[in-house]
């Protein structure tokens, strides 16, 4: 079967998604490095000019964090575009997973590191949907209408919270087949949020 045939399970399966372990929770666990590499991700390969421009950091800060991704295996050399001195890299994995365990790890500093790493990722989510609000009048009325933003609150038990976890994380996974063609018209990469959190009363 083609990309396009396989069943939702098979998309999701054959994604190269890298399951952190302390060593390499403890590499990536800084805002710079999770910027830069999210950029690779959604962006495509970089020189580390190019993401220095689109960060506003400077080329020697770009530099050294993706020597240091590359050390712990996030990102590689891009043969097939480097020319001469010009040196390009790209990410080396389609996404990456943060076990709860590395919470509950006995030493602290894994356990510091795993707080940087979330607290960037809810950093990076409220600046996504900053700028969707600050830019939807940009997008066409079918996006406009497309997108959305919303919170529910539900009385579950941790068990039937995992069971609701584990059905829209299948439902996104779905969706992976079912990605247009390279082109097709108004089509775009979507993110997808998804914050499931138990509260406690605040009185």
């Amino acid at each position: 079967m083609t990309e396009k045939e396989q069943s939702p399970e098979e998309a999701a399966s054959a994604r190269k998604v890298l399951h952190l372990d302390p060593r390499s929770l403890r590499g990536l666990a800084h805002p710079l490095r999770m910027r830069i590499l999210r950029s690779l991700r959604m962006d495509g390969p970089a020189t580390a000019s190019q993401l220095a421009q689109r960060m506003g950091e400077s080329s020697g800060a770009t530099s050294y964090h993706l020597r240091q991704l590359a050390e712990y295996g996030f990102v590689e050399d891009d043969p097939e575009r480097g020319k001469g001195r010009e040196r390009w890299w790209r990410a080396t994995y389609d996404g990456t997973y943060v076990g709860d365990d590395l919470s509950r790890d006995t030493d602290p500093e894994v356990r510091g590191a795993y707080s940087t790493f979330m607290h960037e990722h809810a950093t990076n989510h409220a600046e996504e949907t900053s700028t969707w609000i600050a830019t939807g009048h940009e997008w066409s009325r079918d996006w406009v209408e497309s997108a959305d933003i919303s919170d529910f609150t539900l009385s579950l038990t941790p068990g039937r919270a995992a069971e609701l976890k584990a059905k829209m994380h299948e439902l996104i996974e779905g969706y992976r087949a079912l990605a247009p063609e390279d082109g097709t018209p108004d089509a775009a990469k979507v993110r997808v949020h998804t914050h499931l959190i138990p509260t406690r009363h605040t009185d």
